[in-house]
């Protein structure tokens, strides 16, 4: 893991070097969207919807909306003003008992690593933390705007180690615009929805659990591979061993040129890889004889069928050897 903050936590007198840690990752399956007759990638432009005109990101502002709609621009200038903090310590306001911190307002995870000369001023906080069965409420300037987090114990296969845990404010908990009533539960309907309680009750192990749907996704795209259902591409580089062809990426940029100036472009075949020694080699023929130059253009069309009716099962046996 890389460290993205470097520190200390201060309690008293006690000062502790750490650095932090994303203690999280997202692993959600997501999706390009893409034209699905073709999968071309579907692109987005920046337009301005007065004039309609595209924008550069040099003209890029920050705007806020107020309640009837008007909009007030904000400028780099504008932002210099307004409170901001890089203090790099974490400060420990006082020890909460934990039943006391509402977990909805929790909201990203952190590890704490000790600095090795930190090590046992780290120890003793962890356990303070433990005997006591409190968090420490703190202030920490995470991106230059102050938060306040809480620290806390987690067990890890590694041992115990000390969480920061940042929180949002409290008027960023919404109140519900809902209530729940009802005429009379009656105590027959009580007692056996104890007893369906008593009969699901047992330990939390996440384990148990299993993101089934981005496993079905995953077998799903494998299964396609395997077949055969994928869509070339030209922006398909990712996943190819193929080297961009640049000389078709020019004659694009030309083209496209050409239809700007409403020009009639030539149709040109350059998506295979055997193409670029095809190109290579009608450049060559063009610095020889006129005479000569069918003759290589021919061979280099022969080269390029055969290298890729060689290649064609190549490129599908990495798939078999996946699965």
């Amino acid at each position: 893991m890389r460290a993205i903050w470097k520190g200390s936590v201060s309690f008293g007198l006690v000062n502790v070097p750490v650095r932090l840690f994303a203690a999280t990752e997202s692993h959600d399956v997501s999706f390009r969207q893409v034209h699905e007759s073709d999968g071309g990638r579907i692109k987005y432009q920046r337009v301005c919807s007065i004039d309609g005109e595209e924008v550069p990101y040099s003209e890029i502002a920050k705007g806020y909306e107020t309640e009837d709609g008007e909009m007030v621009v904000l400028t780099d200038d504008d932002f210099k003003d307004l409170p901001v903090t890089s203090s790099r310590e974490i400060s420990v306001e006082k020890f909460v008992p934990s039943e006391q911190i509402d977990p909805m307002l929790f909201e990203k995870s952190y590890f704490l690593e000790p600095d090795q000369s930190g090590a046992k001023a780290y120890a003793l906080l962890r356990e303070a933390l433990l005997e006591a069965d409190r968090m420490a409420v703190v202030t920490v300037a995470l991106r230059q705007r102050t938060s306040v987090a809480v620290l806390r114990v987690r067990p890890t296969d590694a041992g115990d180690v000390i969480v920061l845990q940042t929180m949002m404010w409290p008027d960023e908990i919404r109140t519900p615009d809902f209530s729940v009533e009802v005429d009379e539960v009656k105590e027959s309907e009580v007692k056996m929805a104890k007893m369906l309680v008593e009969t699901l009750s047992g330990d939390f192990d996440p384990a148990e659990f299993a993101d089934d749907y981005a496993e079905a996704v995953e077998e799903l795209v494998r299964t396609k591979i395997e077949g055969g259902e994928m869509t070339r591409t030209p922006t398909s580089t990712k996943s190819s061993g193929e080297v961009v062809d640049l000389l078709a990426a020019l004659q694009k940029s030309v083209n496209a040129a050409k239809e700007a100036r409403g020009e009639k472009v030539q149709e040109t075949k350059t998506t295979e890889a055997p193409a670029k020694k095809t190109a290579a080699k009608k450049a060559a023929a063009k610095k020889s004889s006129a005479d000569k130059a069918p003759a290589k253009k021919t061979a280099a069309k022969k080269t390029a069928t055969k290298s890729t009716a060689k290649k064609a099962p190549a490129r599908k046996q990495p798939a078999k050897k996946a699965s």
